[in-house]
């Protein structure tokens, strides 16, 4: 079993032996009521429902992107709220092939907790698995909720960040490689169905995060991705990609990828094109490169 990807089978086992902290991220960017809905039709019985829309973003400017981070400490009051804990084995999954997963993943390790890991192929692997579900809410959990005044293992962001300066600041003097998770055709300009402005950050390489996945939507073992990304990213240390996406969602996918291939330490740049594009005096290409 990876420390970051379970599959079903895997962890109706683990739950049988120790209680596990379940995070149902099932969400639509087209419909942010289908999530909670599909969660009330049927989940991982004990999942706790988290919205990536009210609950997992920090209110929206205009100019911080679709979903901006809320700040550290703002996310682990509620994490810990819903009885996360230093010990807590913490499992994410979603209908999305790992995408929304992924960035709960990803902010739960940006707060310091390590425990937490993917369920491979989501609610749907579940299910073919014949894995329980319960309807309706689920309980909370009965641990007592830790207090904000409380540390956890690591109160300072433990995954690294970039911001729209830095990202700007390294089209003249570069540092990092931009990885942009998107379809071909948004990175390419020729088509823009969430922002108002259609293209790439300059100099960003494309890699859409569903080529993560197998065919049946599962992620492709490690060593294949390591191959892919390497070939991408030829000489560039892991240390030096910042990944990024429309609103930072599917960017958290391919550096999820990257660290189950072993290519650690990568940034992730939350704002992503949300953000740059809502600034007309950052520079915006179109094309492959």
């Amino acid at each position: 079993m990876s420390d970051i990807l379970i599959t079903p089978d895997q962890l109706q086992h683990a739950m049988a032996h120790e209680p596990w902290l379940v995070f149902d991220a099932r969400h639509d960017l087209a419909d942010h009521s289908a999530g909670r809905k599909a969660y009330d039709e049927g989940h991982i019985p004990g999942a706790i429902y988290l919205d990536h829309e009210r609950q997992l973003s920090a209110p929206r400017t205009g100019v911080n992107g679709r979903h901006p981070l809320p700040s550290l400490n703002d996310f682990a009051v509620f994490m810990r709220g819903l009885g996360l804990k230093p010990d807590s084995r913490v499992v994410v999954y979603d209908a999305s092939a790992g995408m929304f997963a992924a960035h709960v993943w990803w902010m739960l390790r940006w707060m310091g907790h390590q425990q937490v890991a993917v369920l491979d192929g989501g609610w749907q692997a579940w299910l073919d698995s014949g894995g329980l579900v319960e309807a309706g809410a689920a309980a909370m959990s009965d641990a007592p909720a830790v207090s904000a005044a409380q540390s956890m293992p690591n109160d300072v962001p433990s995954m690294p960040i970039v911001d729209a300066q830095a990202v700007l600041a390294n089209l003249s003097a570069p540092t990092f490689t931009v990885l942009d998770a998107r379809a071909p055709e948004r990175f390419r300009g020729e088509v823009e169905p969430m922002d108002p402005v259609a293209g790439h950050i300059p100099g960003a390489l494309n890699r859409p995060n569903s080529l993560n996945l197998q065919a049946n939507g599962r992620f492709k073992p490690a060593e294949q991705l390591h191959e892919e990304f390497t070939e991408l990213l030829g000489e560039r240390d892991a240390r030096q990609v910042v990944h990024q996406c429309g609103s930072g969602i599917t960017a958290s996918h391919n550096l999820f990828a990257m660290e189950l291939a072993g290519l650690h330490g990568s940034a992730l740049y939350p704002g992503s094109w949300s953000e740059w594009c809502s600034d007309a005096k950052r520079p915006v290409a179109k094309g492959d490169r």
